[in-house]
């Protein structure tokens, strides 16, 4: 057996009986890493992490053993359900003399847990580029940066496979990466040693502050897409939210019973989910700290005994991109999908081992990673906004909460808005 991956076409599989008649998602095909270096102990199977570029062309998969694949997307077209188009790998992008994509993979000699790629195009950094690849055209890239094991960050650039850059300064395992989407190349990192880093990769990765707060490892990191706000979740029952002008700790959203390992917010900034190993996912406004909804996760089929209190431990919780629905993996070996108004799944897929979810940029996939070192690709609602919903995204991009009640309009238009609806 050899190191490339294996990719495999699965049958639509049985799934528990939900309540409501929704489709269930359908298994498109999993991916399997090859054989294990031989004697190679130190290295890990679990896939911490999986990631698809902004503009879709790429998917990033930590299968484990200190290795990434990053992988042309689409897959061969027998991997695609029938009437999926995606939106990637134009023309423009492809046929500047490159040829077409090939997979490649990066060896990040430590096991990877946290995965980002920069907002697609990157505008061209030419300081980054010419103190590594002087020769290199001044062209925009995608950027890929994996967090490590040992505490190192190591940024590639995607098309190429070729290391750009190694930042140091976390004193334990980088767990969780994220770009600001506005495209200006500010990473933050967050790591086992219970802060936050800020990195300009402008400035040849400098470091410019370190958030520093949380008692516990923290887990995940997500920044608002109109770059206002940083959520971090640590193992801690609180979340925290930071201002990404400043820098420092807007406030803390209390609520959860127990370890906050996930955080993710909604497309138009309005939304902010966090999910626990208390079972729940929360829903809350950002702006104002509100509690809006939660969403218990009850096992379909409890055990006799209480030998498995932690069965529905949530791992992983992501929006959709047109922000109408929310995926969870949880430790009972499912995959939850739900509509952003429902307060129970609308559809199950059983998995084993979960450990991360995240969509397809333009809808209508998820991919999951588990302990396996495997990934999984679903089928995910596809549905069209209505146009209340597209003014309201339109509208939320830019305003907050206390600007949308601040507006001479009728109560039940603001708290539609507002996501006060539910």
């Amino acid at each position: 057996a050899t190191e490339s991956c294996q990719a495999t076409v699965l049958k639509k599989g049985k799934s528990p009986p939900t309540e409501e008649a929704h489709e269930e998602p359908l298994l498109l095909a999993e991916l399997k890493p090859g054989r294990p270096h031989q004697f190679d102990w130190k290295s890990s199977c679990e896939t911490w992490s999986v990631a698809f570029s902004p503009d879709g062309s790429w998917f990033a998969w930590s299968q484990g053993h200190c290795i990434v694949k990053l992988i042309p997307w689409p897959l061969e077209e027998q991997f695609i359900p029938k009437g999926f188009e995606a939106k990637s790998r134009s023309s423009k992008n492809e046929t500047k003399g490159r040829g077409s994509p090939k997979e490649k993979t990066l060896d990040c000699g430590q096991i990877v847990w946290g995965l980002a790629f920069s907002p697609w195009p990157s505008p061209p950094s030419k300081k980054l580029w010419a103190r590594h690849h002087p020769q290199v055209p001044d062209v925009s890239c995608l950027i890929l940066a994996t967090g490590l094991n040992d505490g190192q960050i190591k940024i590639w650039e995607v098309q190429t496979g070729l290391l750009l850059l190694n930042l140091s300064g976390h004193q334990d395992v980088v767990r969780d990466l994220s770009f600001t989407p506005s495209g200006s190349l500010i990473l933050v990192s967050a790591s086992r040693d219970k802060t936050l880093r800020i990195w300009d990769l402008n400035k040849h990765g400098k470091q410019i502050q370190v958030l520093s707060g949380h008692l516990q490892w923290v887990y995940c990191c997500s920044i608002s897409p109109d770059c206002s706000m940083l959520c971090s979740a640590a193992g801690e029952k609180s979340v925290f939210l930071w201002s990404m002008r400043s820098y420092t700790l807007i406030r803390k959203l209390e609520g959860h019973q127990s370890s906050v390992v996930s955080c993710d917010f909604s497309p138009d900034s309005a939304l902010l989910v966090t999910a626990s190993y208390d079972t729940n996912v929360i829903m809350w406004d950002p702006y104002t700290g509100e509690r809006l909804r939660s969403l218990h996760h009850t096992q379909l089929n409890p055990p006799m005994d209480d030998s498995d209190v932690h069965i529905s431990s949530l791992r992983s919780v992501c929006f959709s991109p047109e922000g109408l629905y929310l995926a969870t993996v949880a430790d009972d070996r499912l995959l939850r999908i739900w509509a952003l108004e429902l307060k129970t799944p609308i559809a199950f897929a059983p998995m084993t081992n979960g450990l991360c979810c995240t969509f397809f940029p333009h809808g209508g996939v998820i991919a999951t990673g588990t302990r396996d070192g495997h990934v999984q690709f679903w089928t995910a609602p596809r549905v069209l906004s209505s146009l209340k919903h597209l003014c309201r995204k339109a509208l939320r991009s830019f305003l907050t909460t206390y600007q949308v009640l601040a507006l001479p309009i009728p109560k039940k238009m603001k708290e539609f808005l507002t996501y006060r609806t539910f």
